[in-house]
């Protein structure tokens, strides 16, 4: 962290035609307190923000902000008193060197060991803000860890993160495994991660979505002993997912992109490369004998998607126990929607196209058209369905949308 001559801790950016920059007095500043490592956390960063910078340390500070306005960027930060949101988005400059961070708290008495990541899209950054916060309350006093441990990644992909983009150099949360020989950054993000996962018990994965859209949960597998997702933490994980506070569950994932994938390559020699292709962030976690959950926190920009995020840890620190607090309320039976996804369909030429504008949840009736394809063909819905990540941009033989059924058995 550089420091001028002043007493000041300083971070800046540039852009193509702005510089902006944040300084803070170091008298300020308590470097040992959460509260000052999330702002050198932020300020290390370079917080990208039109027009200026905003950051938060957990309540009232002064701070010195230096806009884009050329001239205010000569003279003397102004000096101003602001009630941070409570929430912030930091950004590293990509030219920075890129490391690999996580925090663990332990308590005095045995527990489960918990992983709470975030960013593993880089643009996806409500889970950051969510665990930043649970941290400064960890570290005031506010929580503490009595039973267990809990570790915290905010960035897991600090490449995608430092660009604001979805992935570095590929997706980090398909063919999530150890690479003898690591190809790219999210093979060396990988080589990082999966030891880390399976040194813990639990996961929780936070994530949003681009389309305006409700909370949800993406759970793994009934319990089973088959070759694809074996599994024997159905009951546990299940029940930690009726409490993160959201009320849409969905299953299947693994299993319906595996037949997608047995279909379009049957008896190829790449089909078991393909089949790993699938595994991400809570797939690796339950090969390692844990359990584990997506959660899907909202719209990238929905101001209430950190909000989401920050309860849902609150809740699991209180399901296992991790924290002295009353157990969390499942979500009520008659508010639950849950499905499986039971079929994949793919997109046979890249001019096949949808008939209306599609989003996930929508409601599909038995015979509906869904799209055409090339020809003219009509695409039917087989059966009363729901609709699950349809992809406008697919290409041919690749995955074009999902249908699932409502699960009773939830």
């Amino acid at each position: 962290m550089p420091r001028d001559t002043c007493g000041f801790i300083s971070a800046g950016d540039w852009t193509e035609q702005s510089l902006v920059q944040v300084t803070m007095p170091l008298r300020q500043l308590d470097t040992d307190s959460c509260l000052g490592r999330a702002f050198l956390w932020t300020l290390d960063r370079a917080i990208r923000k039109p027009g200026g910078v905003t950051a938060y340390a957990g309540h009232r500070r002064r701070f010195a902000t230096s806009l884009s306005d050329r001239e205010k960027v000569r003279g003397e930060p102004e000096v101003v008193e602001s009630s941070f949101p409570p929430f912030f988005e930091a950004r590293m400059t990509v030219s920075a060197p890129l490391q690999f961070r996580s925090i663990h708290y332990a308590g005095l008495a045995a527990g489960p060991r918990l992983i709470v990541t975030g960013a593993v899209h880089g643009n996806e950054t409500a889970g950051t803000q969510a665990i930043l916060r649970i941290m400064a309350e960890l570290d005031s006093g506010a929580l503490t860890i009595a039973a267990g441990s809990v570790t915290f990644v905010p960035v897991t992909n600090p490449l995608a993160y430092a660009r604001g983009e979805r992935a570095g150099e590929r997706n980090l949360n398909r063919n999530l495994f150890p690479k003898a020989q690591p190809e790219d950054f999210e093979d060396r993000v990988a080589n990082w991660l999966c030891p880390l996962l399976a040194a813990h018990d639990v996961l929780l994965d936070l994530h949003s979505f681009n389309a305006p859209g409700e909370p949800f949960v993406m759970m793994g597998p009934r319990d089973n002993d088959g070759p694809l997702e074996p599994f024997r933490h159905e009951q546990e994980e299940r029940a930690l997912a009726r409490v993160l506070g959201v009320r849409r569950f969905v299953d299947g994932w693994l299993r319906t992109y595996g037949a997608g994938v047995e279909r379009r390559l049957r008896n190829d020699s790449q089909l078991e490369t393909v089949l790993r292709y699938g595994v991400g962030t809570t797939e690796y976690m339950r090969t390692t004998g844990g359990y584990a959950l997506t959660l899907e926190c909202g719209q990238h920009a929905d101001p209430q998607a950190p909000e989401v995020a920050y309860r849902a840890i609150r809740n699991t620190l209180a399901h296992l126990r991790l924290v002295e607090a009353p157990p969390p309320q499942p979500v009520p039976a008659d508010a639950v929607e849950a499905l499986s996804m039971v079929e994949v369909f793919d997109k046979l030429h890249d001019d096949d196209a949808f008939t209306r504008p599609w989003s996930s949840f929508d409601r599909v009736a038995a015979g509906a058209e869904i799209g055409r394809r090339a020809d003219g063909t009509a695409v039917l819905a087989p059966f009363e369905a729901v609709i699950l990540f349809p992809d406008t941009a697919a290409r041919a033989n690749a995955e074009w949308y999902y249908l699932a059924r409502a699960n009773p058995g939830f």
